[in-house]
């Protein structure tokens, strides 16, 4: 048969019932149709089967169903080439999760590590006193001090920081800190340094003459003997500590509350709120003859100082970043004196304490006065309003709750 006879179109008969004897091939100009002269070549054939018997398609020709129809090519066999990058994949997934698992350890570690570590470099001082104390209290009750103390400054820092040629060991600072056990806020109490109150052993004086007589013990006695409180715990910062902590900081945001210019603070200073370096912040926190109050005035700027440096030593910005954490812990340990026997908890709580002044949570007034320049055998003293302290010191030896500064507390004299 030529080329041209399959070109010419097949006549179409009647069309008939397809039968056993119809032999069906692949054929790709007519598929599923009888093959021409099937049913009537005189060749021998196979015998009929149930089902009619199908050509295999070339490898050229594809898979059809019985119609005639091509079927979808089959999904190529899966290899274990195929399934290694995901498995890459994963791999990478979990490297990188355990990375920032062990980087996050790491940081705790450090974090809990360094105040540990600074606290392990502070300088410790029998501050207990001996003979008879008062009895237990409610809560915990500690003693902040604030020396002034130049033996440990160089010429250059003296100058630079105003503080003058005096020598020995004074304070200028008192704060009485009680946290208490149950309800209630912690309070911050500041003990104006010109009291004039019973020194075990020396009289009548101002309290601050307790610490240059007899040091942190006989303060510690001292105070203990004026509030019936017992004393938990003693810290003291020097005076060259107070700029080295701000500075490690990177500076510390206070509120000036008016035009302050003291020439023996070496501060000139406008009102508002700004950013303090560590001169200028020990400046602030010194000055007494521009203030209005004196010594009041500056035990109210030492407490709203100490508030804003807690409060920014908890910051993101101090914690987060190791080297700002590590210099204010050490900073802050260099320059710090504590008793034997106060723990690193009890550091936590001053601390936590006065971060509180800054949010509410921590109270902060003066201890009740009744005049505040009154001569006494010590000179100018101020005196306290003995009724309203004694009302104030027992209600923190018995816990009860404090919300709100007591009336007498805001240092006005009421004598």
């Amino acid at each position: 048969m030529s080329d041209d006879e399959h070109a010419r179109p097949i006549p179409q008969g009647p069309r008939r019932e397809a039968s056993d004897d119809d032999v069906y091939v692949v054929d790709t100009r007519r598929r599923g149709r009888p093959a021409r002269g099937a049913g009537t070549s005189s060749r021998p054939r196979s015998a009929p089967s149930s089902a009619p018997a199908a050509v295999a398609p070339s490898p050229d020709a594809g898979q059809y169903d019985e119609y005639g129809r091509p079927l979808p090519p089959p999904a190529p066999p899966r290899t274990r080439s195929a399934g290694r990058p995901r498995r890459r994949r994963r791999g990478t997934g979990r490297s990188v999760a355990l990375g920032l698992v062990l980087l996050l350890v790491a940081w705790v570690a450090f974090t809990v590590y360094t105040p540990w570590h600074a606290w392990s470099t502070t300088t410790r001082a029998d501050t207990t006193p001996e003979g008879e104390r008062p009895a237990p209290a409610d809560g915990h009750s500690y003693l902040l001090i604030g020396s002034d103390s130049r033996d440990d400054l160089t010429e250059e820092e003296r100058t630079a920081l105003g503080a003058g040629k005096a020598t020995g060991a004074r304070t200028d600072t008192i704060i009485l800190v009680h946290v208490p056990s149950g309800s209630g806020k912690a309070s911050l109490i500041s003990i104006p340094r010109d009291s004039y109150l019973p020194i075990p052993g020396y009289g009548e004086n101002k309290v601050n003459a307790a610490y240059s007589l007899g040091g942190p013990k006989l303060l510690v006695e001292t105070v203990e003997q004026a509030t019936g409180l017992p004393i938990d715990g003693y810290l003291e910062i020097g005076l060259s500590g107070f700029a080295g902590v701000v500075d490690s900081l990177g500076g510390v945001y206070l509120c000036v509350p008016r035009d302050m210019k003291d020439a023996k603070a070496h501060i000139d200073l406008e009102k508002g709120c700004q950013t303090l370096d560590g001169p200028t912040a020990l400046g602030y926190v010194r000055a007494r003859y521009s203030d209005p109050q004196g010594d009041i005035g500056r035990a109210e700027r030492q407490r709203q100082f100490l508030g804003a440096v807690m409060k920014q030593a908890a910051t993101p910005s101090t914690v987060l970043i190791p080297w700002r954490w590590w210099g204010f812990t050490h900073a802050a340990a260099e320059n710090l004196v504590v008793g034997e026997d106060t723990s690193l908890v009890d550091a936590y709580r001053v601390a936590n304490a006065l971060r509180g002044v800054s949010s509410d949570d921590t109270l902060s007034y003066v201890v009740p006065l009744a005049s505040t320049n009154t001569t006494t055998s010590a000179g100018s003293s101020v005196i306290w309003d003995q009724a309203r302290a004694d009302e104030l010191f027992t209600m923190l030896r018995e816990g009860t709750p404090i919300d709100e500064a007591p009336a007498g507390t805001d240092g006005s004299p009421t004598g």
